[in-house]
């Protein structure tokens, strides 16, 4: 079986649970949220970005060849949470109110990035929030390769999240 090989859904998950997004006739579909409340929601996301000790002085004193990776990174983050719809098959399109995006040194070598989201809408907004932190981390790799060949982003995971009713 070659790697794009079509296996239908109940060969992959015999004992699971149908998902939400998997209607009776094994189609997918987007969940319908029309019924619930809108709410304010809010998530934070993280991702890692370990360098080495010489891209992490770059970065830090702006000296990279493509310029200040900090600035380029949260923009890049911002605007991929607000795709995060149109990039994410079955992810609702939402009226984001708020997106952050801040760095910390975790040490000499890793980045931490922190990631919010803020909405009112009828669902999470989670996936917005995991979708600034892994573009920004990305944009870091982007604009310290040159730098640095061995560049890691080592995760991507949420934090916390309100509103709904599977708050973490």
């Amino acid at each position: 079986m070659s790697w794009n090989s079509v296996i239908p859904y109940a060969v992959l998950h015999k004992a699971v649970q149908k998902p939400s997004h998997i209607l009776a006739d094994g189609r997918i579909s987007m969940v319908d949220v029309s019924s619930k409340p809108v709410t304010a929601r809010t998530a934070r996301a993280q991702a890692l970005v370990r360098m080495s000790p010489q891209a992490a002085q770059a970065l830090r004193d702006a000296t990279l060849p493509k310029g200040d990776a900090f600035v380029a990174a949260q923009v890049a983050g911002i605007m991929a949470a607000k795709q995060t719809g149109a990039l994410i098959p079955l992810a609702h399109p939402l009226p984001l109110a708020h997106v952050e995006v801040t760095f910390a040194w975790q040490d000499d070598e890793v980045l931490r990035i922190e990631a919010g989201a803020t909405t009112s809408a009828q669902t999470g907004v989670e996936m917005e929030a995991m979708m600034a932190a892994s573009i920004a981390a990305l944009t870091i790799y982007d604009m310290t390769k040159a730098v640095d060949k061995g560049i890691v982003v080592e995760s991507v995971r949420l934090l916390s999240k309100t509103g709904g009713k599977s708050a973490v």
